[in-house]
C-alpha cells in the first residue's frame, strides 16, 4: 500500500512547512458545527474570518494553525460552489495550515509539476499546483491550494521539482478562492483526469471512496505531532 511506502521514506521528507524550531506547536482548529464561536457573520465577512484566524492563534500563542483531514465541515455553507447538486459537499479531504499571508510552502520529495491553474471561484483553491511523484513502483500526487497566483508564473508541465524547493507562499483573500491565508494540502493517488483541479471536499455520501483516494496527508505532511489545542 502507498500509505506502508510513505512511513517507509517519512523520515526522508523536507518539511512543506518549516518550523522555528522543531518543537513548535501549531494550534488544532476545528471548522465543525461544534465551533459555535464561528457564526454565519464571521464566515460570510472576509475581514472578520481573518480576524478570527488571526486573534485565535495569537490567544494562543501560535503561529501556525492546522487540521481538517476527513472533518465535516459547516463552513462551506458559505459557497454555492460547494452546494451543486442534491447533496451537499461538506468533507474536508486535505489538511490546511493556517497563517500569514507570505508563508513559504516547499515540496516534500522530488518529483515534477504534473498541472497547475488559477481556480477563481469563491470558495474555491484560487492558485493551485499539483506535484506528481513516484515511490517504489507507486505514483501519487500532492496538491497545493491557496497560493498565490504570482506562483504560477514560470511553470509548465513536467517541469522537475527537488525535495525543498520552495514552491510558493500562503496567497491573500484576492488570489485564494477568498478564504483567510492557509494552505490546503492533499495527498492523492489517481487524479482522474483532472488538471490543476481535484475536489478537495466531497459528499458525505461518498466519503469511502475519496478517503481511499487521498490518504491521510499528514503521512508527508508530519505535522500532527506537533499540536495542540
Amino acid at each position: 500500500m502507498l500509505q506502508e511506502v510513505l512511513k517507509k521514506y517519512q523520515s526522508t521528507f523536507k518539511p512543506v512547512i518549516a518550523l522555528i524550531h522543531p518543537d513548535e506547536q501549531l494550534l488544532v482548529m476545528d471548522f465543525t458545527a461544534s465551533n459555535t464561536i464561528l457564526t454565519k457573520a464571521t464566515l460570510n465577512n472576509i475581514k472578520k474570518f481573518c480576524n478570527y484566524i488571526t486573534r485565535t492563534l495569537k490567544a494562543n500563542s501560535c503561529r501556525l494553525g492546522i487540521g481538517g483531514y476527513s472533518e465535516h465541515r459547516t463552513i462551506y455553507a458559505v459557497s454555492p460552489h460547494f452546494d451543486a447538486g442534491e447533496e451537499p459537499r461538506r468533507l474536508h479531504l486535505g489538511i490546511d495550515v493556517w497563517g500569514a499571508a507570505g508563508t513559504p510552502v516547499f515540496a516534500p520529495l522530488n518529483g515534477h509539476i504534473h498541472s497547475f491553474r488559477f481556480n477563481d471561484h469563491f470558495g474555491d483553491y484560487g492558485a493551485t499546483i499539483i506535484l506528481q511523484h513516484k515511490l517504489e513502483g507507486y505514483t501519487f500526487h500532492t496538491l497545493y491550494g491557496h497560493l498565490s497566483i504570482s506562483n504560477l508564473q514560470g511553470l509548465y508541465e513536467n517541469m522537475p521539482v527537488v525535495a525543498g524547493q520552495q514552491l510558493g507562499y500562503f496567497g491573500t483573500p484576492a488570489e485564494n478562492g477568498g478564504w483567510p491565508p492557509h494552505l490546503h494540502f492533499q495527498l492523492i493517488e489517481d487524479m482522474m483526469k483532472f488538471r490543476g483541479d481535484y475536489p478537495g471536499v466531497c459528499r458525505f455520501s461518498e466519503r469511502d471512496k475519496y478517503l481511499q483516494n487521498s490518504p491521510d496527508p499528514d503521512l508527508i505532511l508530519q505535522l500532527n505531532g506537533n499540536t495542540h489545542g
